[in-house]
């Protein structure tokens, strides 16, 4: 089986995994709503670290990084729903039900949601689609579970309709405390654009006043900084840290790092 499977293109997926512990760097353009079935996922971002485990419900907020580590339970599999609370369903969902926010989230923006059996329920009706390959989903029928999770989240913590339904742009945060906090991501400029709330020329022209240079520099010399100070003081091998710090290979980290300070990234 291939994972993530599609339950319904773009909003209802199903991940799994037999035997393997796997991490990756994730983007989350839109709230997504993970339940946990079986084995554990721990998300990991500027701002939060939460262990999920079987049973758990998780609500994730847009305009987000983070790292996922997947574990798979011992002996066991690893299974998750995911819903991709895409943006133009958010906004049917609150045209048809008469829904707008009242003031500003201003909560955690990762939780996990008071477990109940109607969360339960809810989930365990999806997850017969995942696990057949021959089981479609339409997209009116996906509307519709779209519409029950949320009525479901509501029910169980009405403060969260600030949180659904706020479909204002990214404000325009500071740029300063957001970039030190997620330089090791390996994401295109124009994404960290979006994501602090900036066009791509605004973002390029706040960055030089803030930092005194272009973004992908500033990106490429804080990565290397960070990394030869974990492998001359902390003794990080270069295999290990390489990734986190947003390189796509060892040898792209090598050769940069190399030209930078004219020596191999070694353990001295």
């Amino acid at each position: 089986m291939e994972s993530p499977t599609e339950i319904l293109p773009g909003v209802i997926f199903y991940s799994y995994l037999s035997s393997e512990r796997k991490e990756k760097a994730c983007i989350w353009n839109h709230h997504t709503l993970v339940m946990q079935v079986s084995g554990q996922m721990v998300l990991e971002t500027s701002e939060q670290n939460l262990i999920i485990s079987a049973g758990e419900v998780l609500l994730i907020h847009k305009n987000q990084l983070g790292i996922l580590t997947k574990t798979p339970e011992p002996g066991g599999y690893y299974e998750t729903v995911v819903i991709s609370l895409q943006e133009d369903l958010m906004r049917r969902i609150a045209l048809e039900e008469k829904m707008e926010p009242n003031a500003k989230y201003t909560g955690s923006p990762n939780l996990i949601l008071p477990n109940n059996d109607f969360l339960k329920g809810y989930f365990q009706s999806i997850v017969p689609y995942a696990r057949s390959s021959g089981a479609e989903m339409t997209d009116e029928l996906g509307f519709l579970k779209v519409k029950e999770g949320i009525k479901l989240i509501l029910l169980a913590v009405p403060a969260l309709h600030n949180f659904l339904f706020d479909f204002s742009e990214p404000y325009k945060i500071d740029l300063e405390r957001f970039m030190l906090n997620n330089y090791c991501f390996n994401v295109p400029v124009e994404k960290f654009s979006q994501l602090t709330g900036r066009s791509l020329s605004g973002f390029k022209r706040d960055f030089q006043k803030t930092f005194g240079m272009p973004p992908r520099k500033w990106l490429q010399d804080k990565r290397l900084n960070e990394a030869r100070h974990l492998i001359e003081s902390k003794n990080k091998k270069p295999s290990a840290i390489y990734l986190e710090l947003g390189f796509e290979s060892l040898s792209h980290f090598s050769h940069a790092f190399k030209k930078k300070f004219g020596k191999a990234p070694t353990l001295s």
